[in-house]
């Protein structure tokens, strides 16, 4: 069973994250089906149709559908949105769009959570420049995922690699505890000190999402209550992976 400590993480037993693994795996399935299918002329709306079928027919539930009334099974952002793009028959692929693909599934009642950017047909350097830090920043993240390391010590390592590389990090949004529910304690922020904040325990489960962008980190959410848009119209990079706190560090739930 699940233990709960006076912060409000709950520690899952080992045969509770081995129950993960599925959400995890079906999550990171999902996500590589809609990569496999970026290209321009593509609509968001035909990457979410593909991403529910993955996961339906498998027979898992999309995590996202109806969460907190999200419409949709991704979260599909272009360019300039960092995260929570509604996708949309009217939002056509174009060359050289960046694009963030979010994915969950649920199985047996646990939760998977991953996302990934990728740049549609023609690869502009700054923009794999700016993806590329992104990825580097949340593996660097994943490597200080060590029991009796702190959060602060994954955000401080998230943050350095982004801006060494001379981009922001998005401070408003941040990963999360994650287990039957999407979003547990703790937050975990993408920037940070070294050796404060929560401290991590073997059983805890996290997602790490480094959110970067290569202009100024404000962000504004618009109209519709769910895309967040740089203010600045720069583009944006995401990399979320689902990942358990073990005796022997971090494992890897979505793959």
């Amino acid at each position: 069973m699940k233990r709960f400590r006076r912060d409000g993480v709950k520690i899952k037993s080992p045969a509770q994250i081995d129950a993960m693994k599925a959400a995890g795996h079906l999550s990171a399935q999902a996500l590589e089906v809609v990569g496999s299918l970026m290209r321009p002329g593509v609509s968001t709306a035909e990457l979410d149709a593909a991403a529910e079928k993955c996961i339906v027919e498998a027979g898992g539930t999309p995590a996202f559908k109806g969460y907190g009334g999200f419409p949709a099974t991704i979260c599909a952002s272009v360019n300039d949105m960092v995260v929570h793009g509604i996708p949309s028959p009217d939002v056509i692929l174009e060359d050289g769009d960046v694009v963030s693909i979010d994915t969950g599934a649920i199985v047996d009642g646990w939760v998977g959570d991953n996302a990934e950017t990728f740049v549609v047909g023609t690869h502009d350097k700054q923009h794999q420049d700016l993806l590329s830090a992104t990825l580097a920043a949340m593996w660097a993240g994943i490597d200080q995922a060590f029991p009796g390391n702190h959060l602060g010590d994954v955000g401080h390592a998230i943050q350095k690699v982004i801006e060494d590389a001379g981009f922001s990090v998005i401070r408003e949004y941040s990963g999360h505890g994650i287990g039957r529910r999407m979003h547990e304690p703790p937050n975990v922020l993408n920037y940070g000190v070294p050796g404060q904040g929560v401290k991590l325990e073997e059983g805890m489960v996290i997602a790490i999402e480094p959110m970067a962008v290569s202009g100024s980190p404000r962000v504004r959410t618009i109209s519709d209550g769910w895309g967040v848009v740089t203010c600045d119209g720069k583009p944006a990079a995401h990399f979320e992976r689902t990942i358990a706190i073990t005796k022997d560090g971090p494992l890897v739930l979505t793959k």
